[in-house]
């Protein structure tokens, strides 16, 4: 079972993240409201995935993704965010983001984004 750990400055974002994933066997291992909880909580939980929200106080998402890929390279992070402008996708995408979802989302988008995390790079 994946575990993940899920980061959004929302708690409705939260709720809805982890029920998802919870009804798809999922275990949802840590929550965080902001960069800086997300990185204490990566480094103390090391979970398979992260779904990472963009736009959070104290620390945004774009710099808790360097940091958390600091620590580990190899990170499942998906981007969570309701701006899909490109300059974002693409410099999420760079930074080592595996994925990018934009809200409001689905079931099948969430559910996609991780199916994706298992797919071997093309070459």
């Amino acid at each position: 079972m994946k575990t993940v750990l899920v980061v959004d400055d929302s708690a409705f974002m939260r709720r809805t993240m982890k029920s998802i994933l919870l009804r798809n066997s999922f275990r949802v291992v840590g929550e965080a409201t902001n960069g800086v909880e997300a990185v204490a909580e990566y480094k103390k939980l090391r979970p398979d995935i992260v779904t990472l929200d963009v736009v959070m106080q104290e620390m945004d998402g774009l710099v808790t993704l360097k940091t958390i890929m600091k620590i580990a390279p190899n990170a499942n992070i998906i981007m969570v965010s309701s701006m899909g402008q490109d300059i974002i996708v693409r410099e999420s995408i760079v930074l080592g983001a595996k994925n990018f979802i934009l809200k409001p989302f689905t079931e099948e988008q969430v559910l996609r984004a991780i199916d994706k995390l298992d797919e071997s790079p093309v070459e």
